[in-house]
């Protein structure tokens, strides 16, 4: 019975060690050579700026007497509802370390619509939405994510780490947050990092963005938006870089440049024992001790996380 202790035990400091290794084989850095920016024009930043917006729903207190270990902020469309419900009851339930919001912005038809009305009455309910006034569309994530990054840094500027994670993504919280128990506290992000990507000229593609919009070949180095995690003072610096940038519609890669702005480089998080990179973003059917090695997996509608999550929670400990 000892002899099983004290190897388990020995086990658990060998993986911990793996997680720090893992975490900070690439830190972020600050480019010697990064040239000055150049603040973009007053129009081109309105689009972007939190002054042009208002709230419909705020959430300005709920930091102001804890400051949460991890806060999980979640883009959403306010016709989710059971998406919702599903992450209230699975991986983003309320615990002591961790907290959830969901952002949103106006649902089509404009405020006054009925799935408005239910909105404000799931507001009231659970206390977890934040809505702004611009339109909720796939065209204007950016707008919703840089909303986001000033939402952290005026109300909850104290929380240790921020994931922005979608709807759809299976996230594995207890391996999360002893893994961030020993990453770096300042400057860092992490995720599927994306060294290659290249803006896709084709105007049938839904990732398409023409030379005007950005003139460049490629783009720097970027987190996947399907779920990333960052030291919470990134919130306040990268709403401070978008003076620099131009919007384009592509958030996750506009993060990007405004990550290069700051001269942060995101961090590969690729685990030594199991050989996988730790945000597995592909669709994986589930397996408890395949994901238990994982912090992320996509591809999950409401029922399905529901069902995978209460095997998950109970058993995961077991691998």
């Amino acid at each position: 019975m000892r002899t099983a202790y004290s190897w388990r035990l020995v086990k658990l400091l060998a993986v911990s060690a793996v997680f720090v290794l893992s975490a900070q084989i690439l830190t972020s850095t600050r480019s010697k050579h990064q040239p000055k920016p150049s603040p973009i024009t007053v129009a081109e930043y309105r689009v972007l700026s939190p002054e042009t917006y208002q709230y419909i729903i705020n959430q300005p207190a709920v930091c102001r007497d804890r400051s949460p270990f991890l806060v999980f902020m979640v883009p959403v469309t306010p016709q989710e509802v059971s998406a919702r419900e599903a992450i209230r009851k699975t991986w983003g339930a309320p615990g002591q370390d961790t907290l959830t919001l969901f952002y949103m912005g106006l649902p089509e038809g404009g405020q006054l619509s009925s799935i408005q009305d239910r909105l404000e009455d799931e507001s009231r309910k659970h206390a977890d939405i934040i809505q702004m006034n611009f339109q909720d569309s796939y065209q204007n994530l950016t707008i919703k994510t840089m909303m986001v990054m000033n939402w952290l840094a005026t109300h909850c500027p104290n929380t240790s780490y921020v994931m922005k994670v979608d709807a759809d993504i299976f996230v594995n919280v207890f391996y999360l947050i002893r893994w961030l128990r020993s990453s770096p506290q300042q400057g860092f992000i992490t995720g599927s990092v994306i060294n290659d990507g290249r803006p896709r000229r084709d105007r049938n593609s839904k990732w398409h963005i023409s030379e005007e919009q950005y003139p460049e070949d490629s783009f720097p180095p970027y987190v996947s938006g399907a779920g990333y995690v960052f030291s919470a003072d990134l919130a306040g610096r990268i709403s401070w870089a978008s003076r620099f940038v131009r919007m384009i519609p592509l958030e996750d890669v506009y993060v990007g440049l405004c990550l290069r702005v700051l001269g942060v480089r995101p961090v590969y998080s690729f685990s030594l024992l199991t050989l996988r990179n730790l945000f597995e973003i592909r669709n994986l059917e589930y397996n408890r001790c395949t994901f238990a090695k994982l912090m992320i997996v996509n591809g999950f509608n409401p029922s399905k996380l529901l069902h995978d999550w209460q095997d998950f929670s109970k058993g995961h400990t077991s691998c």
